[in-house]
């Protein structure tokens, strides 16, 4: 028999950062209901499925997942949140029967009334996307590691034809300078030593301040800066149409901004980025990281690309292999196009076929490791600042971050939470090694 009292809860998110964002706020925001983290995940009276629609793959997860969790021998309640959800409702309920509650990514505040609902044999659904934010609704914040994401920015207007993003959050919507702020203070009161501003196209955010002047991301940065406590900040993800001229002057500006910029390209091809309606160009995205580059020598740069969108030839393919040459990518994701229900670019003709695919991917990842353990590789030999955020896997190891986003491990008795000198021992194409040197920084 399934439960219907749920004492007990399991979050698991897929996906974005975005999404382990909203994973914490619910786990917040079940805790206040009176609800408690489950020790075990098996053992949980209600599992929340915060999921990922970018690709099908990752719908597909979601499914087999509610599967392995309806065969227990004692279900749980079950909770579909996040972009499935929000797509995937009326599907949701014809796929998967066994799943209680669908609420979407700008309705997950009114979990606990759809839990209610839910405990009275009701289904509950709510993918509404209201004028009203979320975040008024949430309880506040605590500390979840000394890294923390904050969004700030949700919901893109550039339609990318392979995107879903537009459909399942919504438009842009930045929120307000004095929320962004508060929470910031609360978590830097609360010990976490790192930011991470988040947005679907993060630094497209805008808002007032506290005297009514306009600002952007690089504006919000610098307010962010002067907080006692908070010694890292860092924004993903961004759009080359709205990297302002202020946001690149904050990466010289601004000593809490970390060294680190993820700007997705998605292809080398001026002709495949008009037909994914990226609204740039490879030479108009090239010229912005040049201008980050002059104002900050040692900035890491990260990318994300697409292989296969449809009419992609080999010729198109090889610019992509240029640009991450001339570029070299310290990280970068890549992954095969996956083509999305509803999107223009699932119904393009010449879509291209699955080994080739493969055989692309394949290769652009073979260049990218290069470029990465290279990158890793230039670090050997260096002094740097790293972030204790969790242990290691062995006996009195940590592992912390690096200001370029490395993993980086070391020997020491230092608590997690705290900034150590470190001298970079070794790399790998995955992470650094260290030891730490004798002062710890403030």
């Amino acid at each position: 028999m399934k439960i219907r009292n749920p004492r007990t809860f399991q979050v698991k998110s897929f996906g974005c950062q975005m999404n382990v964002y909203d994973g914490e706020r619910m786990t917040e925001l079940l805790e206040a209901e009176g609800l408690a983290a489950a020790a075990d995940g098996e053992e949980a009276d209600l599992v929340v499925l915060n999921t990922c629609h970018i690709r099908e793959k990752a719908a597909e997860k979601v499914y087999s997942e509610i599967g392995r969790i309806v065969g227990r021998d004692a279900p749980p309640m079950i909770a579909v949140a996040g972009c499935v959800a929000q797509a995937e409702g009326a599907e949701i309920s014809r796929r998967a029967p066994g799943v209680d509650i669908v609420v979407g990514p700008q309705a997950y505040h009114n979990l606990p009334a759809l839990i209610r609902r839910a405990k009275a044999g009701e289904r509950a659904v709510d993918t509404d996307m209201p004028a009203a934010s979320k975040f008024g609704a949430l309880p506040a914040r605590r500390r979840l590691a000394p890294s923390a994401f904050l969004t700030v920015q949700e919901g893109c207007d550039k339609f990318c034809t392979y995107c879903v993003v537009p459909y399942t959050r919504g438009a842009e919507v930045s929120r307000p300078w004095a929320a962004i702020v508060d929470e910031a203070k609360a978590l830097a009161d609360a010990g976490a030593r790192e930011i991470t501003l988040l947005g679907q196209n993060v630094n497209a955010w805008s808002g007032e301040d506290e005297n009514g002047r306009t600002q952007g991301l690089g504006g919000l940065i610098r307010a962010l800066d002067a907080l006692p406590g908070l010694a890292r900040i860092r924004y993903t993800t961004s759009h080359p149409n709205d990297m302002a001229e202020d946001l690149i002057r904050a990466h010289a500006e601004v000593p809490k901004l970390m060294p680190y910029l993820h700007l997705p390209v998605q292809s080398g091809s001026d002709r495949i980025l008009k037909a994914m309606n990226r609204s740039h160009t490879t030479d108009s995205y090239l010229r912005i990281i040049e201008r980050v580059r002059a104002v900050r020598t040692d900035i890491a740069v990260s990318g994300d690309f697409i292989v296969g969108f449809p009419g992609e030839t080999e010729a198109d393919f090889e610019a992509t292999l240029r640009i991450v040459e001339a570029v070299n990518y310290a990280q970068a994701f890549s992954f095969k196009y996956s083509p999305r229900p509803g999107t223009p670019a699932a119904d393009m003709a010449e879509q291209v076929g699955a080994e080739i695919m493969d055989e692309r991917l394949q290769r652009l990842q073979a260049l990218l490791r290069e470029k990465q353990l290279a990158f890793n590789q230039a670090s050997v030999g260096r002094r740097t600042e790293v972030l204790l955020e969790r242990a290691g896997r062995k006996p009195g190891q940590l592992v912390g971050k690096s200001p370029w986003l490395q993993s980086v491990h070391l020997e020491t008795s230092t608590a997690i939470g705290e900034i150590v000198d470190v001298e970079i021992l070794s790399a790998g194409p995955n992470s650094l090694a260290g030891a730490p040197l004798m002062r710890t920084a403030a």
